[in-house]
């Protein structure tokens, strides 16, 4: 994926952007201080992804004021991950939010479209980790990755995840979501070829330590290739394939 700076740069030499627009672009105040936050603009040119709101403790007045900021300075895809319903209800009486309740995600502006290498696919054990695996899912499509949802292929009715085979197979990132023992990552690990990403959640009984449980079992697999990321972190998931599914070659 081009970073923000290779577009400017490709701009100024097709001749579709001059030379002192495009160093106003890349002089622009890299961050706003609003006093509560400090809203960093130059994300996108040093990451290729603007900043995400993490709406968690955070006040519908203070996510509003950080959207007003975001838009001032040509933000127009906005993404809020860990967002109330509350909150999203006063977001959306100013703004065209879309709003996905189960994965307490939202975003203002349309999904890019997909222009990954490949496929995410998103595997749950079981249909209570969904919401976790909606919150990766949703974040992968709206950084412009094409996914496809496998649900409830748990390790307890192990044929239904060998009836998916194919999937498998053909995926570029799979990101694997379960609680109770986590056993799921390391079966799709021992089966695939591409990069696993394990994320634990905190679905099961007590022992499960709120995905303790599961967080140490996927950190302890014995299937190559499966990185983990943190307890029902399905934000953090997504993020990290759509990075791999966009990566190039540093020449």
């Amino acid at each position: 994926m081009q970073s923000e700076t290779k577009q400017i740069l490709a701009a100024v030499q097709s001749g579709e952007l001059s030379v002192e627009d495009a160093l106003l672009k890349l002089k622009t105040a890299p961050y706003a201080d609003v006093g509560f936050a400090k809203i960093d603009f130059h994300r996108k040119i040093r990451q290729g992804v603007p900043e995400v709101i993490y709406g968690a403790g955070k006040t519908a007045r203070q996510m509003l004021e950080i959207i007003d900021v975001m838009q001032e300075n040509g933000q127009d895809r906005i993404l809020i991950t860990r967002l109330s319903k509350e909150a999203a209800e006063t977001i959306s009486a100013r703004f065209a939010l879309t709003y996905h309740a189960d994965a307490r995600i939202g975003y203002i502006g349309v999904k890019r479209d997909p222009d990954g290498i490949g496929d995410i696919v998103v595997a749950t054990g079981g249909t209570s980790d969904i919401p976790v695996a909606e919150e990766a899912a949703l974040t992968a499509e709206f950084l412009g990755n094409t996914v496809t949802r496998l649900y409830d292929v748990g390790v307890a009715g192990l044929h239904r995840l060998l009836a998916q085979k194919d999937t498998i197979m053909r995926a570029s990132v799979i990101i694997a979501v379960a609680g109770m023992e986590g056993a799921l990552a390391s079966v799709i690990g021992g089966l695939a070829d591409c990069p696993v990403i394990a994320v634990p959640t905190s679905v099961g009984y007590g022992a499960s330590f709120q995905g303790v449980s599961a967080l140490l079992s996927m950190l302890n697999s014995c299937a190559s290739g499966v990185s983990v990321v943190n307890i029902d972190n399905g934000f953090g998931a997504g993020y990290l394939a759509s990075r791999i599914n966009h990566m190039e070659a540093k020449s």
